[in-house]
């Protein structure tokens, strides 16, 4: 009978947090906000990175390339920043000691909250591939709309999964802001978004391999390429592999840095 109490407080208090997170933790997650976020801020992204990779005229940064890259990175947007700024939501609106003190399972808190944003990840992707084939005329091969969906749902799974690793992080600090964008810029840079992750020196190349947004990029990729099934299984699994370890390193850090808050008193702090 305790398991399966245990078992309903876990599914209700997901299924809660993931209905109510849009008027609370997520609160500044407005119409406006969630339509510039899935609408606008993919095309201005790939209409600047388009730009520069048709003045560099580099052969392995085409324009296709890198619309592609940058179609799958403005995920950053829903999935790091948003699920970071659950943190500073809740410092903010003075809730984040009750929280912690509360019996809540922790992993369905905060993955409760992730819920939307992984919506919200799989609409910011879907409209910039859509831009990426209709407006900047990437090529998609015939047939590939199943396998593309399937990376596409593994890389909103994977980076909200990041965001909730970072998120972890961000409760001892005093804002998120300056993480997330530290990991969106890193992001551009290590995986692969812009020009080919070959191209850097080997320790920046290892550490690219670390962001789940590097395979997410290459699964995509392949995915629209019409790759084989033997090639795209295992950079699914890299995506799926990655999505894991973030989320049991978020929890981790979730319980790490949550004493280490409570202690130095940074939990109150915004």
């Amino acid at each position: 009978m305790p398991r399966e109490e245990n078992r309903t407080s876990f599914w209700r208090t997901l299924w809660v947090n993931a209905i109510f997170a849009p008027r609370t933790s997520l609160g500044f997650m407005r119409v406006d906000f969630v339509l510039g976020t899935v609408f606008i801020i993919p095309f201005t992204q790939m209409v600047f990175f388009a730009f520069v990779a048709g003045l560099a005229g580099n052969p392995g940064s085409s324009v296709a390339f890198v619309v592609i890259g940058n179609a799958v990175a403005t995920v950053t947007y829903s999935s790091i920043f948003s699920v970071c700024q659950t943190t500073d939501s809740e410092k903010q609106a003075g809730t984040m000691e009750h929280l912690l003190v509360s019996p809540a399972n922790r992993f369905a808190l905060y993955f409760g909250r992730g819920l939307i944003p992984i919506l919200i990840s799989l609409a910011t992707v879907t409209v910039g591939l859509s831009y990426a084939v209709f407006l900047f005329h990437a090529p998609l091969a015939p047939g590939a709309l199943v396998s593309l969906a399937i990376s596409v749902v593994l890389t909103s799974f994977a980076m909200v999964g990041f965001g909730l690793f970072l998120a972890g992080v961000a409760l001892y600090l005093r804002t998120s802001i300056i993480l997330g964008n530290i990991f969106l810029f890193l992001g551009l840079l290590l995986s692969g978004t812009n020009f080919p992750l070959a191209s850097l020196p080997l320790p920046l190349q290892w550490a690219g391999n670390l962001l789940p947004l590097t395979w997410a990029v290459t699964a995509v990729r392949a995915s629209m390429a019409g790759d084989p099934l033997g090639t795209l299984l295992p950079l699914w699994g890299l995506v799926s592999a990655s999505a894991v370890a973030s989320v049991a390193v978020a929890v981790v850090f979730w319980e790490t840095f949550e004493r280490r808050a409570l202690a130095t008193g940074t939990i109150a702090r915004f």
